[in-house]
C-alpha cells in the first residue's frame, strides 16, 4: 500500500461493504446530495446515459429483498437503483427526426453501463464522505425481468445495480484485495507465472475470513472463484434475452 495518502485516497483504501445500518433516515437534503455527486460523475460523450431511481415502498423492497436474498436491505435508510438509460435520448432523437437506430446497439448499451457505473461509486465516495456506508447490490439481476415490471422501465433502459445507504451499525473488517501484480500489468496483460502470490492471497483471505467478528467461515480466493464458476449455466440464465427484450443489442449494422 502507498505511503502517499490524502484524505480521499485513505477513504478509498478503508472503503467497506456496510449490510447493518442504524435506524434512521436520510435527509432530502442528503439524498440531493448524493445525487448531485453522482450527475457529476464522468460520463461517455456526455450522453448522460443512466438514471437513478429512490425505492422507498416497503412492499416494492420487500420484493427486492426476496429477488436478492439480502433481506437486511430493508434496515438501510435509502434504497437506489441504477439504471441504463438510452430511453431519454431516444425521446429526444424522434423529436428532432433523427434515426435512433444506435441508441440500440451494444455500444451504446454498454456506455450506459459505464454511465450508471460510475455514477454509483461517486454515490459511495460521497456517502461514506457523509459519514455513510453502503452495499452496491447487483444481485438485482437475479430476476431482472420482476426488477424491469416493478420499476415500469421503458424500452431502452434496464436497471444494473442496488444500492443500499445508511448510517453504519458495525465497522467490519478490512477485506484483503489481490496482490498487484496479479491486477497491475505493465504494457500487454500478462499474469504471474509464479503462483507463490496468489497461493499466500489464498492464506490472507483464509485467515481474514476465519478471524472475522462476523459470518467466520473457512474460504480462500479459489475456493470462492471456483464455487462461482460451478453455480451453473442456468445463473441469471434470462439475463441476456431480457437485455435484448429491453431493445438493446441489436447489430450494429443494418442490413
Amino acid at each position: 500500500m502507498s505511503s502517499i495518502t490524502n484524505p480521499i485516497v485513505e477513504q478509498l483504501l478503508n472503503h467497506r461493504s456496510i449490510r447493518h445500518f442504524k435506524n434512521k433516515k436520510l435527509t432530502d437534503a442528503q439524498i440531493d446530495e448524493l445525487i448531485e455527486a453522482a450527475q457529476h460523475a464522468s460520463t461517455s460523450t456526455f450522453s448522460q446515459q443512466y438514471s437513478i431511481i429512490s425505492v422507498t415502498d416497503r412492499h416494492v423492497l420487500e420484493e427486492f429483498a426476496k429477488i436478492t436474498g439480502h433481506p437486511w436491505l430493508l434496515e438501510s435508510a435509502h434504497y437506489f437503483v441504477m439504471v441504463a438509460d438510452q430511453y431519454r435520448n431516444l425521446q429526444i432523437a424522434k423529436a428532432q427526426n433523427a434515426d435512433p437506430f444506435l441508441l440500440h446497439t451494444t455500444d451504446k448499451f454498454l456506455a450506459s453501463v459505464f454511465d450508471a457505473s460510475i455514477a454509483t461509486e461517486n454515490i459511495m465516495v460521497a456517502a461514506e464522505s457523509m459519514g455513510l456506508g453502503a452495499t452496491i447490490m447487483g444481485s438485482i439481476l437475479n430476476d431482472s425481468k420482476k426488477i424491469i415490471n416493478l420499476l415500469g422501465l421503458p424500452q431502452l433502459t434496464f436497471p444494473l445495480l442496488g444500492i443500499a445507504i445508511g448510517y453504519p451499525d458495525d465497522q467490519p473488517e478490512l477485506k484483503p484485495r489481490l496482490p498487484k501484480e496479479e491486477i497491475y500489468f505493465q504494457e500487454r496483460y500478462q499474469l504471474p507465472a509464479d503462483q507463490t502470490a496468489l497461493q499466500q492471497y489464498d492464506q490472507l483471505l483464509q485467515a481474514y475470513y476465519q478471524n472475522r467478528s462476523s459470518n467466520s467461515r473457512d474460504e480462500t480466493f479459489t475456493h470462492h472463484i471456483t464455487s462461482e464458476v460451478n453455480r451453473g449455466h442456468h445463473i441469471r440464465a434470462d439475463l441476456l434475452n431480457n437485455i435484448q427484450s429491453q431493445g438493446f443489442l441489436v447489430a450494429q449494422t443494418k442490413d
